[in-house]
Order: C-alpha cells, then structure tokens, then sequence
C-alpha cells in the first residue's frame, strides 16, 4: 500500500474524523428527509400520486444497487478522491434538486444523489478503518459513525417536517449544497490517501451483474411496498434479481481480479457479521414504519408531533452508539451483536400490546430508547466484525459490505412488515395488523440472535476480539497523505 510521508497528528486526526461523520450523517439524513413532504413536492413540480414513490426510490435503487461497486473501486483508485468527487456530486445534484420545476429534473437529481451516497459512504468507512488500527480508537470511531447515521435515518422525518412547514421542502436539498462546500474545503487539507502499489484490473461484468441485481432487488422490494408481493412489476423485479446474482456468483468464479473474492464471504466474520446488519437495519427501520402507522393511524397525531416522537428514539441510537464501543470492549464484537439483538427483540415485544390502551405514549418512548440503544450496540458491532481481521486493501470491499447490507436491510424491512400488516389487517382492523407485525419484528430479532451466537461461537481461532483478556496484536498500518 502507497502512502505519502505527511505525520499524522491528533488534531488532524480529529477534524479527519468529524468530515468523515458530517458526511455520513448528512447522506444517512437524505434517505428519509423527503418523505413528510412528498405530496407538497408533487404538486410543485408536477408528479402524480402514484408517481411520488420514485423520489424515494430512484434514491434508494442507485445509493443500494452502487454501494459494493464504489467499495471496491474505493480501495482501487484511491479512498479520499472517490469521497471528495462524490461530496462535489452531491452537492451539485442537490443545487439542481432545490432548483427543480419539473419532474424529471426532480428525479435526476435523485438519482445523482442516490450514487453519490454510493460513491462516499463506503469511501468514509474505509478511510474510518485504514486511519485507526483494530481496537478502542476504531471501535468508537465506527461507533459514533453507526450513532449519526443511524439517528440521521430517523432525525430526517423531522428535519423534512420543519423545513417543509417553516421554510419550504427545497432547503431540504440546499442543506446538502453547504455540507458539501465544507467538506470540499477542508477535506483535503485533513484526509489521508491510500492507493495499492499495484493496481489491479476492475472486474467489469461482475461489477454490472451485482449493480443491476441489487437495483432489481431493491425496485421489487419497493414495488411490492406499494402494491403487494403479487404484483407483476414486484416477483419480475425479485425473479430478475435472482437471476444476476447467480450469474454474479458464476462471474466471479473464473475472472482472474474478482469485485468480490468469494473466499472473503467465507469468512464468519465477514459472511455473518454482514447478516446481524441486514437484520439490525431491517427491523429497526421497518419498526418506525409501523410505529409512524401506528402515531398517525391508531393515536390521530400529525406527522410533525410524529416526528418529535422518534426524536427520543434518536436520542437512544445516539447513546447506543457511544456505549456500544464499551460493550465490545467489554465482551467482544460478536457477544455485542447478539446482546443488542436479544435486547432490541426484548424492548420490542411490548409494543405490540399498547393497542389502543391509556397511558401508552410514555410506555412507546421509554421502549423505543432502550430499543434503539440495543439496535445501535448491534450495529456498532456488527461494523466491527465484518471489517476485522483484514488487510487495508479490501477495507473498500469490506465497507462496501457493510453499506450494501445496511441498505438492503432498510429497504426489505419495510415491505416485509407491510405485507404482515396487510395479511392481518383485513379480517382484524389495523390495530391487531401492526400488532401481529411488531410482534413478528421483535421475533426476527430474538431468532437472528440466537443464530448468530451459534453461528459465530468462537472455535480453534478467534473469529473477533477477544474477551476478558487483552493480547498483543500488531498496530494496523496507519494511513498517512
């Protein structure tokens, strides 16, 4: 690996890492932002009802169906200039989104962003994990990461709320254009550059067959979001999906440079650990889809009193977050990943009783932050297992996993828990539908809990950090530029 000779410094080091999480945050912030004022939107530039969904998903399909691709070209072509042009990316699509008069320029500035948040997340992650060794320093790096963008995800309904209330849903968009001016002038006074000293060629096909197989496989999730597992448009999409995956699999197989080497997957760590964050951000995401039901639904709020309801849920993923690096600490990465599940599953259950019962918003609140520190503490650990134990060149492709697993998770939960409360709704009213579906979510949760502590049982050779005792291990390579 090439790096140049610039000493690192603490305070470099510091300000590195607060652009690295201010970019994060930010893009976390755009998945869920527009949501509260989609119909204000439509009637602005002139989307039907109908058509309003593909603000959300010609985001999600590109940011999801992008995210390994980036990964790997991440760790080919250079971590900081990959960050900054999709920072520049970023911030030029959101001038044209808060602009927009029209629908298709709407869309396109989606669309753009959508893979600009391919481009930076896993580049922020990896140059998370290249710049600080295994141990404490990454741990609560990664865990204030996992903090921000994870309260981003639900601090968006909130921000899209005021904005849309007070100002009007385009600062939505120009907020973006100011983050990324700042990031652009100090990044590459801070950032540190990495680059193989041999380049490697880029597996082109596989790279097509998995873009298009995760964007297939996110559009028919969606689809069946708004219409049911039934639709054409959802099992084509989900048929299709299958389909480029195993000739990805195949692809990969027989090229001499793999996108992904398949051996990598082979690892517990890795294989696993990716499936405690699928399962982390499905269930969480989808829980505040059926809580907003829920608030909106059953309780008659509005959607900004919504809003400031999941502000608490926030409130815990931050904290979750913070702590969850002590937890690791304490007890190792993959003992942190199934507590955090087994807790987030025990903090769930109760909600499916709170039906239409008094007293039940203190209850919600008091359940939701405890959920949401358990949910962070799994994902915390689930970042820290599935990027452990492997040399810096591949840190692109390990947090290209790590991205594209938190994406599909958030994009299968929803429709999941959709369809449940569909299946359960019509003969018992909506009530006993998200009752029967939060009971579902804290039951995914308990089972994938369960799994994971057998599946990533330690053996003959550690499969994260060790417990109870401390072992030397060789500093990590720090990244200088």
């Amino acid at each position: 690996m090439r790096t140049s000779s610039t000493p690192p410094t603490p305070v470099r080091e510091r300000l590195a890492l607060a652009v690295l999480l201010t970019a994060s945050f930010t893009l976390a912030v755009d998945f869920s932002i527009l949501n509260v004022a989609l119909p204000q939107i439509g009637a602005d530039v002139g989307l039907a009802l109908p058509d309003l969904q593909w603000i959300a998903t010609s985001f999600a399909v590109c940011a999801a169906g992008l995210t390994l691709f980036f990964g790997r070209t991440a760790d080919l072509f250079g971590r900081r200039r990959q960050f900054l042009a999709g920072m520049a990316l970023l911030g030029a699509a959101s001038v044209a989104g808060g602009l927009a008069d029209v629908a298709w320029l709407l869309l396109a500035a989606r669309v753009a962003q959508g893979v600009a948040t391919a481009a930076v997340t896993p580049a922020a992650l990896s140059l998370i994990t290249t710049s600080f060794p295994e141990g404490p320093l990454r741990d609560r790096a990664l865990g204030l990461n996992g903090a921000l963008m994870a309260a981003g995800f639900t601090s968006g309904a909130v921000l899209g709320g005021l904005f849309a209330g007070l100002v009007s849903w385009r600062w939505a968009f120009f907020v973006n254009v100011v983050v990324a001016v700042a990031v652009l002038v100090v990044g590459p006074m801070v950032l540190r550059e990495t680059r193989p000293t041999r380049r490697a060629r880029l597996d082109a096909p596989g790279a097509v067959a998995i873009t298009l197989a995760l964007a297939a496989g996110v559009h028919g999730l969606t689809q069946a979001a708004e219409h049911s597992w039934a639709a054409p448009a959802s099992w084509t999409a989900l048929a299709l999906a299958g389909a480029l995956l195993a000739a990805f699999v195949l692809i990969e197989r027989r090229v001499e440079h793999p996108l992904v080497p398949l051996g990598i997957l082979a690892r517990r760590t890795v294989g696993w650990g990716n499936a405690a964050g699928l399962v982390a951000f499905a269930t969480e995401t989808s829980l505040v889809f059926l809580l907003t039901l829920y608030l909106q639904e059953v309780r008659g709020l509005g959607p900004l009193q919504t809003g400031f309801v999941f502000a608490v849920l926030g409130a815990g993923t931050v904290l979750g977050g913070m702590v969850g690096p002590r937890v690791i600490g304490a007890v190792g990465g993959r003992r942190a990943i199934v507590l955090g599940l087994v807790a987030q599953a025990v903090a769930t259950a109760p909600l499916a009783l709170l039906g239409e019962l008094p007293g039940w918003l203190v209850v919600l609140l008091a359940l939701t932050f405890v959920g949401g520190v358990a949910n962070l503490v799994a994902i915390v650990g689930f970042m820290v297992t599935a990027t452990s134990g492997l040399p810096d060149d591949e840190q692109g492709l390990a947090t290209g996993l790590t991205t594209m697993s938190q994406q599909v998770g958030i994009a299968l939960g929803i429709p999941v828990m959709s369809a449940v409360v569909t299946a359960t709704t019509p003969g018992g009213g909506t009530v006993l539908g998200l009752s029967v579906a939060i009971a579902v979510n804290a039951a995914v949760c308990l089972v994938a809990g369960v799994a994971l502590a057998a599946a990533l049982r330690p053996t003959g050779r550690p499969t994260g950090r060790p417990t109870g005792r401390r072992v030397a291990r060789p500093a990590g390579r720090r990244v200088t530029g």
